[in-house]
């Protein structure tokens, strides 16, 4: 077994025990999800530093071949590049840490790992479903400033649902946001259609999302009416 390991410079400090992770993905961390795809810990460094591990699944044969041979990069290193691409564009999303993946002895992908930074945000868009308007209504409006502001970035999550949008309110009350499982991206101009259609995949009360997409669309400058027409 052949094993690459990329790491964030600033980063290099922790090599010795992101070397460890692999060996004890499955007895050590805590658990944060596995469903049938992919398996999330939580892991401390030894100097203190909270990481979130991802493992991916092994894919099909035809995927080992397609991230294998070059013709598509593999999830993993896709989510490792990503998030400088967000965060020097102003957009929050958890700092990549590292990145490990496995091949055969002909080359082809086996596992692969994902390291970043825990985000420290306390809330998970889920929680909008059984909210009070009271919550939600301030929370939809801050949410469609941070995504035109992404759009506006020419950056378009392609799987932009509630467990993959972070979020929490400082001291202050203003509400911030991160977001995470970024190895799907498209970067490029987001016109309205997209940028609309990139809500499809939220829920929670109606007036929720009619008020995201209505501050979205004067955000953008676009028509609101047309925007919860497309939503």
């Amino acid at each position: 077994m052949n094993r690459k390991i990329y790491i964030n410079p600033q980063y290099e400090h922790l090599r010795k025990f992101i070397m460890q992770l692999p060996s004890i993905m499955d007895i050590e961390g805590t658990y944060i999800y596995g469903g049938r795809r992919n398996l999330i810990k939580r892991f401390e460094a030894p100097d203190g530093t909270p990481l979130n591990v991802k493992r991916f699944r092994k894919t099909c044969l035809l995927n080992d071949l397609i991230y294998s041979t070059g013709i598509r990069k593999p999830k993993g290193i896709r989510a490792f590049t990503y998030p400088k691409c967000l965060l020097d564009k102003g957009i929050e999303t958890p700092e990549a840490i590292a990145y490990i993946e496995d091949r055969n002895a002909i080359g082809l992908l086996q596992q692969s790992y994902f390291i970043s930074q825990q985000c420290p945000y306390r809330h998970l868009l889920y929680e909008i479903g059984d909210a009070t308007p009271e919550v939600y209504e301030p929370v939809a409006k801050a949410l469609a400033h941070y995504v035109a502001f992404m759009h506006n970035q020419e950056v378009l999550h392609l799987d932009f649902s509630p467990g993959n949008i972070l979020w929490d309110q400082d001291g202050e009350g203003t509400y911030h946001f991160s977001i995470v499982d970024i190895n799907r991206m498209r970067f490029g101009p987001v016109d309205m259609k997209c940028g609309c259609k990139s809500f499809c995949r939220l829920w929670g009360p109606k007036r929720f999302i009619q008020l995201l997409v209505e501050e979205y669309a004067r955000e953008r400058h676009f028509d609101p009416t047309i925007c919860v027409d497309i939503t």
